[in-house]
């Protein structure tokens, strides 16, 4: 089952599936898929599932601490151009990795020679430092200790015992070219390993790559409303209206239409209240203090996600076909929704019902759920807020800061809170000052407001068709569309692999075989720039 901490990698891989088949007009993950085979990228979904493990540093930034946990990774090298290939680092985000996709992203290796190899990130999977998820624990969980992760393992990979350089017998100073790929969240480290570690890697694609921190992300629910189109908007606005009075009657009948009815409600402290014509609380009734103290919040972030996830999938039809029809015939619009919800965001994608529920969120024990980890990244560094906007939303009005803000000290206590404003510092934001970076994101996709929108030099932005109810969307899907977003890819990998082939060291050969295979390739109408490089270079010398 996929928890909502799941669904980047999702996304991820239905960007590749877009670029692979030319029929998903879906984006490159915030999540794997443990559900919903019709993704499945190819006929066998992984290269490779083979297990490999490094000792990893707990803490990078502490002098004094020496701890180490084990760091699991995958590796396949059947493409691999030896020994000087490029060396593709797939970064696995905030969900257990179970091994390498079969993907868009091996046609991508096969065509240059590429070794991929991909390392979980710390804490997801059968990577966690601990056996007990505490709070206290979950203090080396951030994004800058797993972009140290991944310059440790690149390290590790290309100069370590029974590596790259030991198994060819070459100096320690011998690189290979190193590109690295992300998406969502992972798309957004992909790009700031770039930024931190540019002598690390020639490039990077960070697809979908949330690299803004946003505390109140109200533009996610608009982007909803907008990709829903008018008609498609206004069912979904009234489904809210409807739902938030039935909650107000009777809460658990209307949970259990949506299979929902585990998750209970959550209870505000009074001084979080906001009384707009009260001054005296002990004046209020007691039925008022009651509605007024009791949240529904989980429940109704499940139901805005399945809506959100609709369009984010590329598949709007899924959704809005069924609340049309239901309104030309006078139907139910909120039982029409509970069908959707059950059969297609439940059962369909494997969405966990308790991954919503902040009880469940509580539990330290790690299991397959990311979503306490997810959680904790979102309250302590990124935020992504989804709140509903002051007008016009289209989510339940419930989704606001405070159900986040409660929500961060119910599941971890005092103390945790998302420093939006540091993270960007930090990072940059959207005008993250490094080079060589491939964006792209899906036009209907809302994580987008939180990517970089425009191009600028060495930083380029591919904005790829996803459907939508708005308009013709006959281009999304079209051969060409797809042909372009896959040929810029590929221009932009070509180009700064060419630029990371210099002559340094002595080192063991090149590989000039690889250019003949790869001019003979009919989809790849060029002879790579880095190729050229290589072939050019003398016997024995190596790059960086």
């Amino acid at each position: 089952m996929v928890s909502r901490a799941g669904f980047a990698s999702l996304l991820g891989a239905s960007f590749l599936l877009l670029l692979l088949r030319g029929a998903e007009p879906l984006g490159f993950s915030h999540r794997p898929m443990t559900a919903g085979d019709e993704l499945s990228a190819a006929p066998s979904r992984y290269l490779t599932r083979e297990e490999r493990w490094l000792s990893q540093r707990l803490d990078h930034f502490s002098p004094t601490d020496h701890r180490q946990f084990n760091q699991r990774y995958f590796e396949f090298l059947d493409y691999h151009d030896d020994p000087t290939g490029p060396v593709f680092l797939r970064i696995c985000g905030e969900s257990s990795c179970d091994g390498l996709p079969n993907d868009y992203l091996a046609v991508i290796a096969k065509k240059f020679g590429a070794a991929v190899v991909t390392p979980e990130h710390r804490y997801y999977g059968k990577s966690s430092p601990f056996d007990s998820l505490t709070t206290d624990n979950l203090r080396f969980l951030s994004s800058k200790q797993a972009l140290f992760d991944l310059a440790v393992f690149r390290q590790y990979y290309q100069v370590g015992q029974e590596k790259l350089n030991s198994q060819y017998n070459r100096s320690a100073g011998f690189d290979n070219p190193w590109f690295v790929f992300g998406v969502s969240y992972s798309g957004a480290l992909s790009a700031w390993f770039r930024l931190k570690f540019p002598h690390l890697t020639c490039g990077s694609l960070a697809s979908s790559g949330v690299v803004l921190a946003v505390y109140n992300f109200t533009d996610f629910d608009k982007q909803v409303g907008e990709s829903a189109g008018p008609q498609c908007k206004a069912a979904l606005q009234e489904i809210t209206r409807l739902v938030d009075e039935q909650l107000r009657l009777d809460s658990h009948s209307v949970k259990a239409l949506f299979g929902a009815d585990s998750l209970t409600a959550n209870f505000m402290w009074p001084n979080q209240l906001v009384f707009s014509n009260f001054t005296i609380f002990t004046s209020l009734p007691i039925c008022f203090l009651y509605m007024q103290l009791k949240n529904d919040g989980d429940f109704l972030f499940l139901l805005a996600d399945a809506a959100a996830t609709t369009f984010q999938y590329g598949n709007p039809d899924a959704l809005c076909s069924p609340l049309s029809n239901a309104k030309k015939k006078g139907e139910s619009l909120v039982e029409t929704y509970a069908h959707f919800v059950k059969d297609y965001f439940i059962k369909k994608l494997g969405t966990t019902v308790s991954s919503y529920d902040q009880e469940y969120l509580k539990e330290t024990t790690p299991d397959d759920s990311s979503s306490r980890l997810w959680w904790f990244q979102v309250c302590s560094e990124v935020a992504y807020f989804q709140v509903a906007p002051k007008n016009d939303s289209v989510r339940s009005a419930q989704l606001n800061t405070r159900y986040n803000l409660d929500l961060c000290k119910n599941v971890y206590g005092e103390g945790v809170y998302p420093d939006v404003f540091m993270t960007n510092l930090y990072y940059g934001g959207t005008s993250i000052a490094a080079s060589k970076i491939v964006f792209t994101n899906g036009s209907q996709d809302p994580w987008r407001h939180a990517s970089k929108q425009n191009s600028s030099e060495d930083r380029k932005v591919l904005i790829y068709c996803t459907l939508s109810s708005l308009g013709d969307s006959s281009n999304c899907t079209s051969p060409e569309a797809v042909n372009t977003v896959r040929k810029q890819i590929v221009k932009h990998i070509d180009l700064w692999l060419s630029q990371c082939h210099e002559p340094t060291r002595s080192g063991s050969g090149t590989p000039s075989h690889s250019m003949a295979k790869l001019c003979s390739d009919h989809e790849l109408p060029f002879t790579p720039l880095w190729l050229r490089e290589v072939a050019r270079l003398p016997s024995g010398s190596s790059h960086r």
